[in-house]
């Protein structure tokens, strides 16, 4: 019913895909390419309740249920790469978020916009260099002989002789934490500073007039403008808790730090494509991709309780 009493009829889905079909046309490649490449490989999953063998078809495998998952649970090698994996993505959680806001906070309070985007373009730049390239010019910064580190501190003075950054395990997960830091911290804040841009400058102006300095307007101004921002991607990236990487751990890892630096994907890798254990890989994937998605449901739940922005 409209404002007039007139009862207004509900257009049905096949109405408005006619009107939309351009629309429809435009998704339909998205949508076939999410359910090829998405959901369909999903029957795979079937291997991990199972002894699986490639020569087999799928009537020929035996069916052993939740072995491979209690297995899981008592292979002290997982217990190990499902500790680095979530220590190593909480590191890279709390210096991604971090860093990403305080780099778009300081880039809003840059009233020279040339200045402001020389900073941007640099930031974000790293962002598109892959990981094989990032990792080698770690392993160059932190090499023991000539790196540009050892130099700087014993210029310094502050160490006496140069550190295995990379041999000592208790350095491994920061070195991952920072250079994760570096690489994406730009990129990441582009949406942050797209949040900001749509705060009302009338609210600064207001601010200003009762004598706020920068760091007031900050905290009282442009943090809640994009708590909403902040809710959301937060609750996105507690989905990936469990996906801690695989190019940079796997690179930069030796025998020295194994213990420290294998995450759940290079165990499925080990098991999967070195061991032939397909069932125990998959059944390791399957236990990554769950938890993540109970995660999301849960971050999602809490920040409705909390009365928060949520994502679903």
């Amino acid at each position: 019913m409209n404002q007039n009493g007139v009862k207004i009829q509900e257009k049905t889905f096949l109405q408005k895909l006619k009107l939309q079909q351009q629309l429809f046309y435009m998704s339909a490649p998205l949508i076939l390419y999410v359910i090829l490449f998405a959901y369909i490989p999903l029957w795979g999953w079937t291997m991990a309740f199972q002894n699986f063998k490639p020569a087999r078809n799928f009537f020929q495998q035996e069916w052993v249920g939740i072995k491979w998952f209690l297995f899981l649970f008592k292979d002290d090698n997982f217990l190990k790469v499902l500790r680095n994996t979530i220590a190593m993505s909480l590191i890279n959680l709390s210096f991604g978020y971090i860093g990403a806001i305080s780099l778009a906070l300081i880039l809003n309070e840059v009233k020279e916009r040339f200045f402001k985007r020389i900073i941007q373009t640099i930031s974000y730049l790293p962002h598109f260099l892959s990981w094989v390239i990032v990792s080698g010019l770690v392993a160059s910064m932190l090499s023991v002989e000539d790196g540009a580190i050892n130099q700087l501190l014993l210029s310094l003075r502050l160490i006496k002789e140069p550190i295995m950054w990379l041999g000592e395990p208790k350095y491994f997960w920061w070195i991952t934490g920072f250079t994760y830091l570096w690489k994406e911290i730009g990129w990441n804040s582009i949406i942050y500073l797209a949040a900001i841009s749509g705060i009302d400058p009338t609210l600064y102006e207001v601010a200003e007039i009762d004598g706020c300095g920068r760091l007031k307007k900050m905290w009282y101004i442009t943090l809640p403008g994009i708590k909403s921002t902040i809710m959301v991607l937060l609750i996105m990236s507690i989905g990936h808790i469990l996906d801690a990487g695989f190019e940079l751990q796997f690179l930069l890892r030796n025998g020295l730090v194994q213990d420290y630096a294998d995450t759940i994907d290079i165990y499925v890798l080990t098991f999967g494509l070195n061991s032939g254990n397909y069932s125990l890989a998959t059944a390791a994937g399957m236990f990554k991709n769950i938890v993540n998605i109970g995660l999301i449901f849960l971050a999602n739940f809490l920040a409705k309780r909390m009365g928060e922005e949520r994502l679903i």
